[in-house]
């Protein structure tokens, strides 16, 4: 039995939820969310409350419930306060700029890193910081790591593309004789 999967999900004043088929749409102040889930999990809206069960009982039934569960959780609380992620940029020479629809970095490469920006996202830089903010918990998390992965924090200096709350073990490094 999951845990989460038996959690109800309670939807906030300002959103509403609606169902057709296996596809859930969720509106709410920030913007709107669209997704289709397996027909093996069934989603019950009653209210303001949102309930989830399970119409067949296979392992893949019992995998998905609680994934479903916290799927629907992200989005009800998405469309309400967008979710945030924050990378520091850190090394002599390294730099991030926004221009338009994408973020330009130099990144101690022989040319600069143009990554384009999705459409549903906002990134904003101050000072060596990307701040990354949507409303899917989903996508933002996607870009923010495909940004870390051009350039990983490296052990020695700390060089690198991190995350704010990241904590980088740092490495002695050679001793002179």
């Amino acid at each position: 039995m999951s845990r989460i999967g038996k959690q109800t999900v309670t939807i906030p004043s300002g959103t509403t939820v609606t169902q057709s088929g296996a596809t859930l749409n969720v509106k709410g102040p920030k913007g709107e969310l669209t997704r289709t889930f397996p027909a093996s999990i069934g989603i019950v809206i009653e209210g303001t409350d949102i309930t989830f069960t399970q119409n067949e009982d296979t392992p893949e039934s019992r995998a998905l419930w609680g994934t479903v569960a916290s799927h629907v959780k992200n989005m009800v609380a998405g469309v309400n306060t967008p979710y945030e992620k924050r990378l520091v940029v850190e090394g002599v020479g390294f730099k991030v700029d926004v221009k338009g629809d994408e973020v330009v970095m130099a990144l101690g490469f022989s040319h600069p890193v143009h990554v384009k920006i999705p459409s549903d996202l906002t990134v904003t830089n101050e000072k060596n910081t990307i701040i990354i903010s949507g409303i899917s918990k989903e996508i933002v998390g996607q870009f923010a790591a495909k940004v870390r992965a051009l350039k990983k924090p490296e052990p020695y200096k700390g060089k690198g593309i991190r995350y704010d709350d990241e904590v980088i073990r740092r490495k002695q490094g050679k001793k002179t004789a």
